[in-house]
């Protein structure tokens, strides 16, 4: 038996992005072009434009900017939010396969529930980044700061900044940091 799966966003009922729409982007990032993302992918230019449009539409912002062409060639870079819907859905993707892997882990994660005893609500109050580490001190309400070291990565990822709500979820062995 094996697990399978497919990834997409949606905003408000409205599909967003799928692994099709992932290499759109991906692409464009690689190349800087819209019209070289279309080629390599085997999409046709007016296709990828569409998607883009589409999507700049259900998020009611740009994901990529543009500048036409000339004697130089146009260009297109994604926009910070592209960036950060990108690499959302990426990490969205490769938790599926990592879970997916290991066929029991899949039924442990999809069934795993999280009681009020293993989740507490903090504020960030420092982050220091080392290396590929970065150490997260998080203030809760309870007269305690609890401190937890995750990848650099997931710091970036989550997007965490000094002064904000987190929650620390804790397992036997681990302080893991999550936000709503």
């Amino acid at each position: 038996m094996k697990v399978a799966w497919r990834v997409w966003l949606e905003k408000d009922g409205e599909h967003l992005l799928g692994k099709g729409g992932a290499e759109i982007l991906s692409a464009i990032k690689e190349y800087g072009s819209i019209s070289k993302a279309a080629e390599k992918l085997g999409m046709s230019y007016r296709y990828v434009w569409n998607y883009l449009k589409r999507m700049e539409e259900v998020l009611g912002t740009k994901v990529v900017d543009a500048r036409r062409g000339g004697a130089k060639g146009g260009r297109a870079e994604l926009t910070e939010f592209g960036e950060r819907v990108l690499r959302q859905y990426r990490r969205i993707e490769k938790y599926i396969e990592d879970v997916g892997r290991d066929y029991d882990s899949f039924w442990e994660a999809i069934g795993l529930k999280i009681s009020a005893r293993n989740k507490i609500e903090g504020v960030v109050r420092k982050i220091e980044v080392d290396g590929i580490a970065a150490k997260v001190e998080i203030e809760v309400s309870q007269p305690c700061v609890i401190k937890a070291v995750i990848t650099k990565e997931a710091a970036e990822e989550l997007e965490l900044r000094e002064g904000e709500k987190v929650y620390a979820v804790i397992k036997a062995t681990e302080v893991m940091v999550a936000r709503e």
